[in-house]
């Protein structure tokens, strides 16, 4: 049956100020620290991850709640820039959109967020129809959005239900407890798990490795999709580790790099690309965006990832 969508994103969506990158340690005391560069971008994994998919060329709507501020205007009209379908993008009159300070040092970065709106979102600010005429749905930062945790089993289920693929990428928790109360239901409605190489070691409660963890994390989701900074990427769908390396590049930041690899992961999919490749366009894509600041402005098209895909190897997502 035709679809009005390749991808619905469900999740987070705020302005990110990006800062650094810091060369000596964060100061209090009143201590002011001059930093390279400072930049206010597009934040929010669902959101960063979203407009690398329509710079990708799928057709995207975008589920989530903002507040009726500056600050959701501006995150609005960024993600209708990039061609995203913002009709869904609710409202809300009584709490702020949340805030991101991303703080820079070499390939790392610490993050401090004011959650705003994102307590609030949840499975009511989705759309049933969205559901319904979407190829494929995408989930994001799962454990700062409480309320939208306890409703995505119902959610991934109605999208599987009307055809559709899932996945969900769940970042950190802040918490360091890695059990969402509705996490393995969750879970056994996705198609796909996204998580870094650290955030798979939480899921699973494996420490050993990223490969150990894919293979146990594979028990409870039929693929599941490492990002593992410099050595690249893997894959493991129950019964075979996959790996690929990314490309060689000189990054500016980080910051979004792992939701452009989401991005790239999810586009290759729906052009029924196999895992193998799928991976390694996922980490170009996440290579390339590292080259300006922010999580969007480098994104890269379709045809200039794919360019890319024979290049050596170097540079990584996370």
């Amino acid at each position: 049956m035709p679809t009005a969508y390749d991808l619905l994103v469900i999740g987070d969506a705020n302005p990110d100020v990006v800062l650094g990158p810091l060369t000596e340690p964060l100061a209090f005391g009143q201590r002011e620290q001059l930093t390279e560069s400072g930049s206010l971008v597009v934040g929010g994994s669902a959101a960063i991850m979203a407009c690398g998919a329509a710079r990708l060329g799928l057709r995207v709507a975008f589920a989530g709640r903002v507040g009726d501020d500056d600050a959701g205007r501006y995150i609005r009209d960024a993600l209708t820039a990039h061609g995203v379908d913002t009709r869904a993008l609710a409202t809300d009159p009584d709490r702020a959109t949340p805030l991101t300070v991303v703080l820079t040092r070499g390939d790392d970065r610490a993050i401090l967020t004011s959650p705003g709106t994102l307590t609030a979102t949840s499975g009511r600010d989705v759309p049933a129809e969205l559901l319904a005429a979407s190829r494929h749905v995408h989930a994001a930062s799962y454990f700062l959005q409480p309320k939208l945790a306890d409703d995505l089993p119902d959610l991934l289920r109605a999208a599987r239900a009307h055809g559709a693929t899932t996945s969900l990428d769940t970042q950190d928790d802040p918490s360091g407890r890695w059990d969402g109360a509705a996490l393995d239901a969750a879970l056994a409605q996705t198609d796909i798990l996204l998580p870094n190489a650290q955030e798979a070691m939480g899921l699973a409660g494996c420490g050993e490795s990223p490969e150990a963890a894919a293979a146990l994390l594979a028990a409870r989701v039929p693929l599941v999709v490492v990002k593992n900074g410099p050595q690249g990427a893997l894959c493991h769908d129950g019964r075979t580790l996959i790996s690929a390396e990314s490309i060689a590049v000189t990054p500016v930041d980080a910051v979004g790099a792992g939701d452009s690899f989401d991005a790239g992961f999810i586009a290759a999919t729906l052009r029924h690309q196999p895992p193998h490749e799928a991976l390694r366009f996922a980490a170009v894509c996440g290579a390339l965006s590292t080259r300006a600041h922010g999580g969007t402005a480098a994104q890269p098209t379709w045809d200039e990832a794919l360019v890319h895909t024979t290049s050596p190897t170097g540079a990584h997502a996370s």
